[in-house]
C-alpha cells in the first residue's frame, strides 16, 4: 500500500495529479518544487496549469502535450530532470461513457493518437471498439480534448492503470 502524505490524507482529490513530463517521483517532485510557475508560464503548448497546491499539473483538456522539454529548461530546481525522470506523465484510460463502446461510430481519438496506440478493431455485429496499447502511448494526451463525450482521462504512470 502506498503511504499518504499529510496534505493527501486531509485533501480529497478525486485522483491524484499528473505532473508535467520529466517530473520526479511524486514526493521527490513535491519536495523539490518551489511553486514558481516558470514551467507553466515557458508551455509551449500551454498543457500546465496551477493546481493543488500551486503546483503544476498536465492538463490534456487543454491539449497535447509536445515533449518540446521547454519546460524541463526553464525548471531550476529540477523537479523536472530529463535525466533523472520518465518522460510520459500519464496514460489515458477510457471510461464506460465512449460511445465508439455503445455502437456509435466515432474514432476521434484513434485519429488525433500519432503514436498510434489507439486502434479500432472489429467487433461482433460490425461495430469498431478502441484499444488501447499502453506499450506505444506516449501519454502526450491528444486524445483527451477532441472526445466528444470527455470518455478519456489521464491517469498518472505511478497510478496502476487498467486499460
Amino acid at each position: 500500500m502506498q503511504s499518504l502524505t499529510r496534505r493527501q490524507l486531509f485533501t480529497r482529490r478525486r485522483q491524484p495529479a499528473v505532473r508535467p513530463p520529466w517530473a520526479l517521483a511524486e514526493e521527490a517532485f513535491v519536495s523539490a518544487c518551489t511553486r514558481c510557475g516558470d514551467c507553466i508560464r515557458m508551455c509551449e503548448a500551454q498543457v500546465l496549469i496551477k493546481g493543488d497546491g500551486g503546483f503544476p499539473e498536465f492538463d490534456a483538456s487543454r491539449g497535447e502535450c509536445t515533449f518540446c522539454e521547454v519546460c524541463v529548461q526553464a525548471c531550476t530546481t529540477h523537479a523536472l530532470d530529463l535525466a533523472q525522470a520518465s518522460v510520459q506523465p500519464a496514460r489515458p484510460v477510457l471510461s464506460e461513457a465512449c460511445i465508439a463502446q455503445k455502437g456509435v461510430e466515432c474514432r476521434i481519438c484513434g485519429d488525433q493518437c500519432e503514436a498510434e496506440a489507439i486502434v479500432f478493431r472489429p467487433r461482433p455485429g460490425g461495430r469498431f471498439e478502441p484499444e488501447l496499447n499502453l506499450t506505444a502511448c506516449t501519454g502526450c494526451g491528444a486524445c483527451v480534448a477532441p472526445c466528444p463525450v470527455r470518455a478519456i482521462v489521464l491517469k498518472p504512470v505511478t497510478q496502476e492503470v487498467v486499460g
